[in-house]
């Protein structure tokens, strides 16, 4: 297959089309606003009972991002030497694709009275995003050059940004206007908008799925029988001996999982933050969303080009940076125009150290054809640092009872991954590629 080929391009960031609008609508903004004004005991208060557990609602909520993304991190793994043995990366991906769009579909029937398995619907829903990320992901080194890496995967996201807020105009017009559409209750509008996600998500994954290759074969894969998981465990042995030789590779992940820890955070409990803590109507917070997520495409190629000038390493750190001051003044945030203003500079950098941090590992790791297993670490890191940085999120306001404490966190978070990135040179590392490798 010729890399950088554009219609190969396309096909490959409109999977961020199609499942960003999970992140948009079920993580970030109606999913949270509706969760908060639904998930309460009988008297109307925010401790419930969950599969036996008295527990306040703003931190199950939390906790359960931290099991998603453990029990991901936990799978991945296994899924991607699996699929990088048998040449059926685009498989495993789909499969993922589906369970997560159907889990999201589900939610249509969350009430009060079904909390529980609503619970368990945005955890599934949750699993199946991620796990289908980190073979998206390990497409990039086989269908780019290295040159274009950082510019590709801005592209990628700055898909996912502009799908995400189409339909979520189009969620908040049948909100806002439900007038226009029977008169329908605003509960049942927001219901209305996880089925729409759950749909939007398998129509559009259709068009990466039709035309991205399967996987890439190689003569150690070739004809060896023996058992699919055995061979799956031997090429992670394999990919993790030769990280251990790749000191550039480890150190940034080790950065990222630091600084990550604090970025996801922030992304998946902002809208809750907004909600419980400075008590900001439902609506503003939806709008906030939606602002950051339009802020989020300029940034997302501005940072392509910043890398272009500096480096990889200075342009996250410049991130990073601008992120340690967005959580200084998350702390003493009070009214919602701050809350607006911080917005914008969150959307600014969000998609700048997302897209950066994909590029950056793309060039980090060796020429090679196990693509899936080398991204399944990333996503291993990416998915345990979401784990710890919601968990020390969600304990701390459990144990002290405010929010602000957890920003306090995230901040210092953010400042031993500043220092960790130092470490790191700060120039492009372009490494040929297999130039035959065969795709099937």
């Amino acid at each position: 297959m010729q890399k950088n080929s554009p219609r190969i391009l396309t096909a490959w960031t409109f999977y961020d089309w199609a499942n960003s609008v999970h992140s948009l609508v079920i993580v970030s903004s109606i999913f949270p606003v509706y969760f908060s004004a639904t998930a309460l005991n009988s008297t109307g208060g925010p401790v419930i009972n969950f599969l036996g557990l008295s527990i306040k609602n703003s931190v199950l909520f939390s906790y359960t991002i931290s099991a998603a993304f453990l029990f991901t991190a936990l799978l991945s793994p296994i899924c991607s030497a699996i699929a990088d043995y048998s040449g059926r990366k685009k498989t495993f991906m789909k499969a993922f694709c589906y369970m997560g769009a159907i889990s999201c579909s589900l939610l249509y029937f969350f009430t009060k009275e079904t909390t529980t398995l609503a619970v368990i619907c945005f955890w599934l829903s949750l699993i199946g995003w991620s796990g289908s990320i980190v073979f998206y992901n390990s497409y990039l080194p086989d269908i780019a050059t290295e040159d274009q890496y950082d510019r590709v995967s801005a592209r990628g996201f700055s898909m996912g940004y502009l799908g995400s807020v189409l339909l979520m105009v189009v969620n908040l017009l049948v909100i806002l206007k439900r007038e226009w559409f029977g008169n329908i209750s605003e509960a049942m509008a927001s219901r209305i908008a996880f089925l729409t996600v759950g749909l939007w998500w398998i129509g559009f994954a259709q068009i990466p799925f039709s035309r991205l290759p399967d996987g890439i074969k190689k003569a150690t894969k070739a004809r060896t029988g023996g058992n699919y998981l055995l061979n799956g465990f031997r090429e992670l042995r394999h990919v993790w001996a030769d990280l251990q030789e790749q000191p550039l590779a480890k150190r940034f992940l080790v950065a990222f999982f630091v600084y990550n820890m604090a970025v996801q955070t922030v992304m998946y409990v902002a809208t809750i933050f907004g909600s419980d803590e400075l008590k900001l109507p439902g609506q503003s917070l939806i709008i906030t969303i939606l602002l950051i997520q339009l802020v989020a495409i300029p940034g997302a190629y501005g940072f392509s080009r910043l890398s272009e000038r500096v480096g990889n390493t200075y342009a996250l750190m410049t991130a990073v940076l601008i992120w340690i001051g967005v959580c200084t003044a998350a702390y003493f945030v009070q009214t919602e125009s701050q809350f607006f203003g911080l917005a914008a500079v969150v959307g600014l950098v969000m998609g700048g150290i997302q897209s950066l941090s994909r590029s950056t590992y793309s060039k980090l790791i060796p020429a090679t054809t196990d693509t899936a297993s080398y991204f399944s670490f990333y996503d291993v890191t990416e998915k345990t640092s979401i784990v710890f940085g919601t968990l020390i999120y969600g304990l701390i306001e459990q144990l002290t009872g405010s929010m602000r404490n957890s920003v306090l966190a995230l901040l210092v978070l953010f400042v031993i991954g500043f220092a960790l990135l130092w470490r790191i040179p700060s120039q492009k590392i372009y490494r040929p590629r297999l130039a035959n490798a065969e795709v099937s």
